[in-house]
């Protein structure tokens, strides 16, 4: 059907036919409706009738079982041609209806969301229907399937605060307005961008935003690694060294291979591992760290969930994301792969006043109550408790162009009170070199280069 929209604006079922190979509708059991709706608002019914000849649809929302790039789950869609996607309560029985599904079908839920947020018509009514869908999207999350919206445009309002904000994975079209007040209510001086889909992923509240030709592709991808593979899955792989940097003979030269600018870094090791991999940003707290990366992809075919430090001093904002994604792999019960390379966890001012002591503990606390195995490879440095967050307690490996220790050996004699002179000399009482780690049982392993084909 055409659009009933402005330019650039599709139909819910436009947007569900771009990208499903097939959609079956269904429907939640109807309640009689009182006239003019629970509020006796005068004209909602003459408002919802012309809504319904204008979109060819009865309600705002949509839900199905579709696939998508041939993998199942069930699939809304939000048509913001009726009453401006607006949530109503008949709005919340398919929402309802739509999450209840993909937990007794164990398939992904996927939500294309267009809306403006509660609706009028309805008053408070309507505004208790963000509980209902708040309690229907904790109910699928305890039964372990994995939540992803796509932000249309606009998407605001409770819509934003549940369905979207509340997904485990939340993609946005470019462009979209985005944020949880709409443009009539917003302050009118308030930053555009603020509310735009790339402004909400400068800040961490989107992981990705995606052109809407490569929409379905992404979300096939997406489908094909949140799976949820059990309780107990197989440990991710340890990845090949990537380079052939042989073994230090001291411990400045451990520090000094690890600090080398030639030595291969955390991108090009997830590039070798990953058949693919897609990102997961932000902390959502209004923060990412550029130097964290975080995703998921497939190695070898199988699910993978990696956490990867770029040689950087990790951010309060970097650990809060960490967790965030350590604790979905461990809902979903994929093995979780993290590369440490960081001098250390950011310490200045800033990051002090951004909690970096709590979000450090709640990186620590994610991967001990993790259920799933964690992998970790020491790929550079290996800097004090920023480092040591992010490692796994049992399954901890290093390459022979790292090295790991208490603190950097440069700080460590400042401690003792002892001169630069002297740094060389500590290195080497710190046993930091890879081969030492093995010794004292930090490390299971040096792992080296890939064998030759």
């Amino acid at each position: 059907m055409p659009s009933a929209h402005g330019e650039g604006r599709v139909s819910a079922r436009e947007a569900i036919a771009a990208l499903t190979g097939s959609f079956t509708e269904h429907r939640p059991p109807e309640h009689p409706a009182r006239a003019d709706g629970p509020l006796g608002w005068s004209g909602y019914d003459d408002s919802r009738a012309r809504a319904a000849a204008r979109t060819g649809e009865e309600e705002s929302v949509l839900y199905g079982v579709a696939t998508v790039e041939g993998l199942s789950c069930v699939l809304v869609s939000f048509e913001f041609g009726f009453l401006g996607g607006s949530l109503g309560g008949r709005t919340g029985d398919r929402l309802e209806a739509a999450y209840a599904l993909a937990g007794e079908r164990r398939l992904p839920l996927v939500s294309l969301v267009a809306t403006g947020g509660s609706r009028m018509q309805e008053g408070m009514i309507a505004l208790i229907q963000l509980q209902r869908v708040a309690r229907a999207s904790a109910r699928l999350r305890a039964a372990g399937p994995a939540q992803i919206a796509v932000l249309r445009d606009p998407t605001t309002g409770g819509g934003w605060a549940t369905v979207g904000a509340g997904a485990d994975v939340v993609l946005a079209l470019p462009g979209a307005q985005i944020g949880f007040a709409g443009s009539r209510v917003r302050p009118a001086d308030a930053d555009p961008y603020a509310y735009s889909a790339e402004g909400q992923l400068a800040a961490g509240q989107v992981d990705a935003v995606v052109p809407a030709g490569e929409l379905s592709g992404t979300l096939g991808r997406w489908l094909s690694v949140l799976t949820v593979a059990g309780p107990a899955p197989a440990p991710a792989p340890v990845p090949a060294a990537l380079s052939g940097t042989a073994l230090p003979a001291t411990g400045w030269d451990a520090v000094r291979q690890a600090r080398a600018a030639v030595r291969p870094r955390a991108g090009a090791y997830l590039d070798a591992y990953f058949d693919f991999r897609l990102p997961l940003n932000g902390d959502r707290c209004g923060g990412s760290d550029p130097g964290l990366l975080c995703g998921a992809g497939l190695h070898d075919g199988r699910p993978v969930v990696y956490v990867a430090q770029c040689g950087t001093a990790t951010r309060p904002a970097g650990y809060r994301t960490a967790a965030r994604v350590i604790r979905l792999a461990d809902r979903l019960g994929l093995p979780v792969l993290t590369l440490i390379d960081t001098p250390g966890a950011a310490n200045d001012a800033e990051a002090e006043r951004a909690g970096a002591g709590a979000a450090i503990a709640d990186t620590f606390a994610a991967i001990a109550a993790a259920r799933v195995p964690v992998t970790t490879l020491v790929i550079g440095e290996g800097g004090s408790g920023g480092a040591l967050a992010l490692a796994s307690p049992d399954r901890t490996h290093v390459t022979a162009d790292s090295y790991f220790s208490v603190i950097a050996p440069e700080l460590a004699a400042a401690i003792l009170k002892r001169g630069p002179a002297e740094v060389r000399a500590t290195a080497d009482q710190l046993r930091i070199r890879p081969q030492d780690l093995v010794d004292l049982g930090v490390a299971r392993s040096v792992v080296g280069p890939a064998p030759l084909a």
